[in-house]
């Protein structure tokens, strides 16, 4: 009963429809009519601006770390789960799974990306350095915050495997299949992005590539 709490409450927090709430109020908005159409903080700054994007973007980490941080910790009654990092992970999931398919907007929510940061600074905080570093490094070159989105996605695992070998916190395993899964869970979520790359029409935040190549004159 404790765990089935622990997902119930975890899924409600991530399902906190941050974006259509914030476009509402500041342009009364539904956020999924305009720009891209997703729920989530890139298109709130598109459409909105950046302001309220910083609020989505904030909130919906507060999400993840609240259902795997404080939700998780829960009591859970007679259940003995060895691996101690499994049910911050479960609450995680279901955090994600409720910001993607949130009850509260028709099950249609964002891409996942920021509730699975605030997931992964209850997690491993050890990574995020360094996938926030290569999501900031092909946003500034290219633009394209889905591109950049699963890069730091695909940087996870590798941070995972890697970062003990230089004396960093060393993953249980719970959190290394996690963190396999991260990637293709963030794959799937920019199905219509990557169509988009592909055809040339995704849209890119110009004012921010300030690594663009320059052509020669």
């Amino acid at each position: 009963m404790g765990l089935l709490l622990i997902l119930t409450l975890s899924y409600l927090a991530g399902s906190f429809p941050t974006s259509i709430i914030v476009a509402r109020l500041v342009k009364n908005i539904d956020i999924r009519k305009h720009g891209s159409g997703n729920a989530g903080m890139s298109n709130v700054v598109r459409v909105v601006g950046w302001k309220a994007g910083l609020v989505v973007g904030t909130v919906d980490i507060f999400k993840g770390w609240l259902a795997a941080g404080v939700v998780a910790a829960w009591p859970l009654g007679n259940l003995l789960i060895s691996d101690l990092g499994v049910v911050p992970i479960m609450a995680g999931l279901a955090a994600v799974l409720g910001h993607t398919f949130t009850i509260f907007g028709g099950f249609r929510g964002g891409k996942g990306v920021a509730t699975l940061a605030g997931v992964l600074l209850t997690l491993y905080p050890v990574a995020i350095p360094l996938c926030a570093f290569v999501f900031s490094l092909v946003l500034m070159r290219w633009g394209y915050v889905s591109a950049s989105s699963m890069s730091a996605a695909i940087t996870l695992p590798i941070a995972v495997a890697l970062l003990p070998l230089l004396g960093l916190e060393k993953a249980e395993p719970s959190l290394i299949i996690f963190s396999l899964f991260v990637p293709l869970f963030i794959i799937a979520t920019h199905r219509s992005n990557i169509q988009r790359l592909k055809s040339g029409t995704e849209k890119k935040f110009e004012e921010v590539m300030i690594l663009k190549s320059r052509k020669p004159r």
